[in-house]
């Protein structure tokens, strides 16, 4: 734990109390300050009164006493509407603010040189959070990874002298965390996304900037340069005098690092300094891994690691579970788990990676299906469809996928092995990306993945 002592003494609102808000209650407690906490939920407050943490309806308390409100970051705090605590807070001007801005703030307090790493981007943060930590490892840091991609950031341990933090940060996170102020900014792209909760794609766009534009002098900005709203951010951070290392997977850069067929290349003044091949990586597979891999090969070599280091890194990347996992092979068939693929843009990238498809696809449908797949169809040997969507997937294949209704998952995978096993091509991939929520047959896509995983791993060996 992190404990937060820039609140000592003072009165803090702590509203929302799922993992993230219940850790940031502890760590406020653990600091010094007076918390009173609450949420909408009877088992959050269930949850934090069994923690010792006073919990009491803030409708009731006076709000001048309050130095700040921190929000979980699950909780409107402009669209569709502010939620309710907002509006209090805001008419009482108390501050507004998130976790990851009390941990910048206890970091500014007592460890501000220490190593901190902030990933952001509408898509890939996850994976080059998850490599840039798994490269500072095998470079022989003491890393700490968390925010987004799943630990709450107060439940790590604190910045210290050799410690790096790699802190995955969602745009909700950033609007809460003002003082943001990584010595490594890393943004990826943009595509739209949130505008439930942000209103436009501008306002989306500028709230993902703000975690470049804080970048502590001295630092580095890692920005993806190949959509036009990315590409404006790092002219505008070059312009503020911050160091910028631009990455591309579309074109060749005279400074920066981008892709040659399989191998990124870094340059400098036109020159080439460094080639990383990444042929042969399977959990890297495809150009949106291979911007990720950019990255993290930038963000590694600006925290101190040797570009030879970083190769080894790559090479040992296990990747993230159920995002293109490689889960085993029967034969010459890959088993690939990406049951966090739960539209068809995510389950893109994974037809995009492969040549001879065996797909298993299916669940609660989203807006507009799998039409936008269709350019991929010729990738497809077979398609397996379950659950709800695959009356709905059946007509989008037509005649142009040879497809069963295989209903479940079980079924899917074992058809889909046998097909595989038999189809004489060199390369056969079984791949689970469905494109779909999980909710009719799997609580969440974790759970539809591992059932995936261990239905593999009960195969035989030979299908």
């Amino acid at each position: 734990m992190i404990p937060v002592s820039t609140f000592k003494g003072r009165k803090v609102a702590v509203f929302g109390l799922g993992g993230s808000g219940l850790a940031t209650a502890q760590a406020l407690v653990a600091g010094g300050a007076e918390v009173v906490a609450w949420d909408d939920g009877e088992a959050g407050r269930a949850k934090a009164e069994a923690a010792g943490i006073a919990v009491r309806d803030l409708r009731a308390e006076d709000w001048s006493g309050f130095a700040a409100l921190v929000l979980a970051p699950g909780v409107p705090l402009t669209h569709p509407k502010p939620n309710w605590t907002v509006e209090l807070a805001k008419a009482a001007n108390v501050e507004i603010i998130g976790d990851i801005e009390l941990f910048c703030r206890e970091r500014r307090a007592h460890m501000p040189g220490s190593a901190f790493v902030a990933i952001t981007g509408t898509n890939g943060k996850s994976t080059t959070t998850a490599l840039i930590a798994h490269l500072m490892k095998v470079g022989g840091r003491d890393v700490q990874m968390g925010g987004n991609i799943g630990t709450a950031i107060l439940s790590l341990e604190p910045p210290k002298t050799g410690r790096v933090h790699v802190v995955e940060c969602s745009s909700y996170q950033i609007d809460l965390a003002p003082g943001l102020d990584p010595a490594v900014g890393v943004h990826l792209n943009i595509t739209p996304d949130h505008l439930d909760r942000h209103g436009t794609i501008e306002n989306y766009a500028a709230i993902k900037e703000r975690l470049i534009a804080g970048v502590q002098p001295g630092g580095t900005a890692v920005v993806g340069v190949d959509d036009d709203f990315s590409a404006a951010m790092a002219d505008r951070a070059e312009q503020r005098g911050q160091h910028v290392i631009r990455i591309s997977v579309k074109r060749p850069l005279a400074d920066g690092i981008w892709l040659d067929g399989d191998t990124l290349v870094v340059s400098e003044g036109a020159a080439e300094v460094f080639r990383l091949s990444l042929k042969g990586i399977g959990s890297l597979r495809g150009t949106h891994n291979a911007q990720n891999a950019a990255a993290a090969l930038a963000s590694a070599h600006a925290l101190g690691l040797a570009y030879e280091v970083i190769a080894v890194g790559m090479g040992k990347f296990p990747g993230l579970a159920h995002r293109m996992e490689q889960v085993g092979t029967r034969g010459k068939v890959l088993f690939v788990n990406d049951s966090k693929a739960t539209n068809a843009d995510a389950a893109e990238r994974a037809l995009a990676s492969f040549e001879h498809v065996f797909w298993i696809a299916g669940g609660v449908p989203k807006a507009g299906g799998i039409n936008p797949l269709k350019p991929f169809f010729p990738r497809v040997r077979k398609a397996y469809l379950i659950g709800q969507a695959a009356a709905d997937f059946a007509v989008t294949l037509g005649d142009q996928v040879p497809y069963e209704m295989s209903v479940t998952l079980d079924q899917a995978v074992a058809t889909a092995a046998r097909d595989a096993a038999a189809a004489g091509v060199e390369h056969p991939v079984v791949l689970l990306s469905p494109a779909c929520a999980s909710f009719d047959q799997y609580p969440n896509f974790e759970v539809r993945g591992n059932a995936f995983r261990d239905l593999v791993t009960a195969l035989p060996e030979k299908p």
